[in-house]
């Protein structure tokens, strides 16, 4: 059960800034929980309750009632390279560059790193290279660093808007994404694309996946969309994403089409945010580790099974903050 004596995490300042912002005459000191005007403390979480219910809401439309299926040990085994690297995104530029960022870049030694960047506050760190052994470019983002307060800023920025149309050309109008999401991912892009380019024609793979927790999710999910704009000849995408929230409207979530995989991790509640009733969703491809430790395919988008993440944490506070650094099969994220 979440409480605000949880151990402080820049997700929790997610969930306070997407449903506080809805009430502006509200607000909490985030140093402290000493000023809390106009209603007390008990009021202000019966609000958040509510607020948090009518989040959690899921249209009627989108619920699916397909067979929720269970993941072998071996099938689970093969998403931890990639787990590995979108930790690694948390450590700084030239150590990934370098590849000498500790246990989750010993963990893929074969990694051949080709461009890093970000600075961890206003510019998320980032990078790209190649791993020979699954044949893939690796493109990764840092996830939300709870000491950047920009970071923690770009998180709040939440109403939908139409992308980019010089990074996003000829796509429909009627697609948007989180404002906040869309400006991190763009300080990035044009050096992103630029990296994997180089990548596909220095090693001569033919496949892309982009990984990334929390905020970094949601920047790769937007990569998703634009890079295949960019790069064509045959290339081939998917991404892995862990404790991603939502990131766009459903022309989005369509558009990112079913090579997304998004994880989910138990009481995790940063996947149930913003909320859909503000007109956010997911694209299909979760699955949902439980608490019993089986990994659950939930079909479909936004899956109101129990056995999946918006059944299983019907309300932000009954989410466990601590349950969205993993672990995932045994990975923390964090470098």
């Amino acid at each position: 059960m979440f409480s605000l004596t949880s151990r402080w995490h820049a997700p929790f300042s997610f969930v306070l800034f997407l449903l506080l912002l809805s009430f502006p005459r509200l607000y909490v000191e985030f140093s402290s929980f000493q000023h809390v005007p106009l209603v007390g403390m008990a009021s202000l979480v019966s609000v958040l309750l509510a607020i948090a219910h009518l989040v959690n809401a899921a249209p009627p439309l989108l619920q699916q009632r397909q067979t929720i299926t269970s993941l072998s040990a071996s099938q689970i085994g093969v998403f931890t390279p990639y787990t590995h690297y979108a930790s690694a995104a948390y450590c700084h530029p030239a150590t990934t560059l370098a590849w000498n960022c500790g246990a989750n870049c010993a963990a893929n030694p074969g990694f051949h790193s080709v461009a890093s960047g970000g600075d961890g506050a206003s510019v998320q760190f980032w990078f790209v290279g190649v791993d020979a052994s699954l044949g893939t470019v690796i493109v990764s983002h840092q996830g939300t660093n709870v000491e950047a307060i920009q970071s923690i800023a770009t998180d709040a920025e939440f109403g939908l808007a139409r992308l980019n149309a010089t990074l996003f050309p000829g796509l429909s109008s009627s697609i948007e994404a989180h404002s906040g999401f869309a400006n991190e991912q763009a300080k990035t892009a044009t050096a992103v694309l630029a990296a994997v380019k180089l990548a596909i024609s220095t090693f001569g793979v033919k496949k892309v996946t982009i990984v990334g927790h929390s905020l970094g999710g949601a920047i790769g999910l937007l990569d998703s969309v634009y890079l295949p704009l960019h790069i064509t000849n045959g290339v081939t995408f998917r991404s892995i994403f862990y404790g991603l929230p939502r990131v766009g409207n459903q022309a989005f979530a369509q558009l990112a089409g079913n090579t997304v995989t998004h994880i989910n991790n138990r009481e995790d509640f940063v996947p149930t945010i913003p909320g859909m009733f503000l007109g956010f969703h997911h694209p299909t491809g979760e699955v949902h580790i439980q608490d019993s430790g089986v990994w659950s395919n939930c079909p479909g988008q936004d899956n109101p099974s129990v056995s999946c993440t918006v059944g299983d944490v019907p309300t932000v506070l009954q989410g466990n903050v601590s349950d969205h650094d993993g672990p995932y099969n045994g990975v923390l994220m964090g470098c």
